[in-house]
């Protein structure tokens, strides 16, 4: 949907600028695969030899890579080296933002940080510079979509196995390994058409860093962030718009420590998943402008004089919504790599409104009564503590495992204690099947688990079973808001 989105208004705006706009998709599930969309429409594979067979037959002018997401952006190069011109955001521009080396100079020039991180050939030398970064790192492929086969390992056995069977590495084909910064993640939308950079909003992630930005709820206005932090966003923004030589649009994700130092995780030169939401935030239809852009007309002649407009004053939230339960065997656990197949919006002018209406939207069952069951990891549960409190306060029951039932016992809640999964006893599943608990709190301790750990059992159940499961306390956090407010208003009204 998302660059289906920036596809047809692209389109639209080609077309009133006079010429004739052609696409090129091979997904039928889309609009601009509708063939009222546009003046000619190719139903074929993006591949390079697909695409040149279509651009030898009608001779364009020029062909737009930037808003079809990673994969057209990845036929850029090839098609370049055909011939075909490529027009807005070019293949050098493209190459500084992807390329590791290219970027790091970028970066350098720009006096811009980002976490530490080397791309690396070979496991040994992953290894190597896992141990220089230190311990946790994010490792990931190059140019890929939707942060496939991305994780977060804590130690070499794990960054082994890894390198050994998740990715193929070589030397056409590095990975990357990042050193892993908790912290806030932010990220923006923004249009550079080689002079003047045009950023319509900054997005705030509920969730911290360690889930795919497409899986996290995102927020706009922020909501947390101070001003200081807000103006480093928008000055980092215009000098790499400018800096990469990006024309058109482009996405940068951000890191915001505890002590408010602003990184920049990565920059992507093409359209990205947030242009829609954004566009209808803040009422700023950024496909169009960018078209615009790529067409020859200035940011200034379209009237954008001012790098970042005044904040709405309603808050916007975009909720990701999942079909785990549709996908046998896939693990609901949220992590680097994307999962999420779609999603939501809510809007208000109270942010617990907006959440509760963007959740409620994504599928998500919201309700202020019952029985949450929850097994945390040892090391989130001090952060658990108070989230799971604040249910206790709300009258929910309380399930646990044995460890976790434990803990929350010593701090004074009741808690009933499930029996662990075994091949004779899957009392706990069979309360989740049964419909007697309302939410699920999972988190774990190592970075993957395979299909006979109890966490991946009790998740896919949770799932089957259509019970809202957490595996963000982030999550669970901005969840209790909305309870909060949900019995708040309830309680007011009775009262009255």
């Amino acid at each position: 949907m998302e660059f289906d989105y920036s596809t047809v208004h692209a389109v639209k705006t080609i077309k009133e600028y006079g010429y004739e706009a052609i696409i090129i998709n091979n997904n039928p599930e889309t609009v601009s695969t509708d063939y009222t969309t546009s003046d000619k429409l190719y139903f074929e594979p993006l591949t390079v030899e697909d695409v040149m067979n279509i651009v030898e037959l009608e001779k364009p002018i020029g062909v737009i890579a930037s808003l079809g997401g990673q994969t057209a952006i990845n036929l850029a190069e090839p098609l370049e080296k055909r011939g075909v011109k490529i027009i807005g955001t070019d293949v050098a521009a493209i190459e500084k933002a992807e390329n590791r080396d290219s970027f790091e100079h970028i970066m350098l020039t720009l006096n811009i940080p980002q976490p530490n991180g080397k791309a690396v050939t070979s496991i040994e030398a992953g290894v190597e510079a896992a141990e220089s970064i230190g311990y946790p790192v994010l490792v990931r492929p190059s140019y890929v979509l939707g942060g496939r086969a991305m994780q977060i390992v804590a130690d070499e056995a794990a960054l082994r196995k890894y390198l050994r069977t998740a990715v193929e590495i070589d030397e056409d084909k590095p990975v990357l390994v990042d050193k892993y910064v908790e912290g806030k993640e932010l990220e923006v939308d923004a249009v550079c058409d080689g002079k003047d950079v045009f950023v319509p909003g900054i997005m705030e992630h509920v969730e911290r860093t360690g889930i795919h930005s497409g899986d996290s709820i995102s927020v706009y206005p922020t909501f947390s962030i101070s001003d200081k932090v807000k103006n480093t966003i928008l000055d980092y923004t215009k000098k790499l718009g400018l800096g990469i030589g990006i024309v058109g649009l482009y996405n940068i994700q951000f890191i915001v420590d505890k002590e408010e130092n602003v990184y920049v995780i990565e920059v992507n030169p093409r359209s990205s998943r947030t242009v829609p939401f954004i566009s209808k935030a803040t009422g700023y239809q950024i496909a169009d402008i960018a078209t615009l852009v790529i067409l020859g007309k200035s940011l200034k002649e379209q009237g954008f004089t001012e790098l970042y407009p005044p904040e709405k004053k309603r808050w916007y939230v975009k909720a990701p919504a999942f079909s785990f339960s549709k996908i046998r065997g896939l693990d609901a656990y949220l992590s680097p790599e994307m999962k999420s197949t779609g999603e939501a919006i809510g809007y208000d002018k109270k942010l617990t409104r907006a959440l509760y209406k963007a959740l409620q939207a994504s599928g998500m069952n919201v309700v202020n009564y019952g029985t949450v069951f929850v097994t945390v990891a040892d090391k989130d549960k001090a952060e658990a503590l108070p989230l799971i409190k604040r249910f206790y306060n709300l009258g929910f029951n309380l399930e646990a495992t044995k460890g976790t039932a434990d803990f929350l016992m010593k701090n004074g809640m009741h808690v009933k204690v499930r029996s662990k999964i075994t091949k004779d006893n899957d009392e706990l599943l069979m309360s989740i099947r049964k419909g007697y608990v309302n939410y699920v709190i999972n988190t774990r301790n190592v970075a993957s688990e395979d299909e006979q750990t109890a966490g991946f059992q009790i998740r896919r159940c949770a799932v089957e079973n259509n019970v809202t499961m957490f595996t963000s306390l982030d999550t669970v956090r901005v969840l209790l808001d909305v309870l909060e407010e949900i019995t708040f208003n309830i309680s007011t009204i009775d009262a009255e």
